[in-house]
């Protein structure tokens, strides 16, 4: 999916985990069909996971970001209402990988990719209970710390900009212009809360049609109380996304202040992985569409 990815075999993860968690080395070792962009992901036995970063950085500065995801996971599993994966341990460079790694309790359970639950109200009201936990939880004086989506919404000008420019003919590029020129101009009024940051379908878990877990929780810390409102058009069809909407109680600007950050999202997927991932790439499409549709 990148040029600069690295590639995993399971001989690869199967020799890290020998080498450094011999306690794990006669588990089954194997590879998990995602849709992920950031790690691969294999399973060790049948109640753990390792993830290793795709994408090749110095593994000093690996080691910081994994370090910072296993705290905010842990932090995240302190309130989160539903089941998350907890942090574990943290894997070296070796075998041929560059990198570190890490390993997390494995989460039985089915994506929203694959068991859509758009249409349910109830998975709505239980995403609302999530994302309410969220933002209950103590900032601890933190502030949104500048890094990827979350923070002012003009900081993310140029990168749309290219978005377009890459999605002509994929996308009815100048409509969309309109609506990003609007949705730039929301203004920021409310403090930051603690937020998941990325409630997109290859992050939560659905049984039943009812919310069964939440994955990818690294990324949890202060940002925009509207961030985690991408949600809404990730995941829901127009009317479980009122009910989610009645649940948070959100007024109209933090509601288009979400939608902001879901089209933001939305269009870096659809040329980004229009070949190399085209699950994410239709779901931003997807996204799109339902923004429209909604301010049509």
């Amino acid at each position: 999916m990148h040029d600069d990815q690295v590639e995993l075999t399971v001989d690869v993860v199967a020799a890290l985990v020998r080498e450094q968690f011999p306690q794990w080395g006669g588990e089954r070792i194997r590879p998990l069909a995602s849709t992920g962009t950031v790690n691969g992901i294999f399973r060790i036995g049948e109640g753990l996971s390792a993830r290793f970063p795709l994408r090749l950085v110095e593994a000093d500065e690996a080691q910081r970001v994994l370090e910072r995801e296993a705290r905010a996971s842990a932090e995240l599993a302190a309130v989160s209402p539903f089941p998350v994966p907890e942090p574990v341990a943290l894997g070296e460079p070796g075998a041929g990988y560059p990198m570190p790694w890490a390993v997390q309790t494995w989460l039985p359970g089915v994506v929203a990719f694959e068991a859509d639950p758009g249409g349910s109200g109830a998975f709505a009201e239980d995403l609302a209970a999530f994302i309410t936990a969220l933002r209950a939880a103590d900032t601890r004086g933190r502030v949104f710390d500048g890094d990827n989506r979350g923070g002012v919404l003009t900081d993310h000008d140029a990168w749309v900009a290219r978005c377009f420019e890459e999605s002509e003919g994929l996308l009815d590029v100048p409509r969309l212009r309109r609506m990003w020129g609007e949705l730039r101009e929301l203004p920021r009024k409310a403090p930051d809360v603690m937020s998941h940051g990325d409630l997109i379908p290859g992050n939560v878990l659905v049984g039943g049609g009812r919310l069964g877990g939440v994955l990818d929780t690294g990324g949890f810390g202060p940002a925009d109380p509207a961030l985690d409102l991408v949600g809404a058009w990730h995941l829901l069809q127009a009317g479980p996304r009122d009910v989610l909407r009645r649940a948070l109680g959100c007024d109209e600007l933090e509601w288009e202040r979400g939608k902001a950050w879901a089209f933001e999202q939305a269009m870096g997927l659809v040329w980004y992985y229009a070949e190399s991932n085209p699950q994410m790439s239709a779901m931003g499409r997807r996204t799109l569409d339902r923004i429209l549709e909604a301010t049509a």
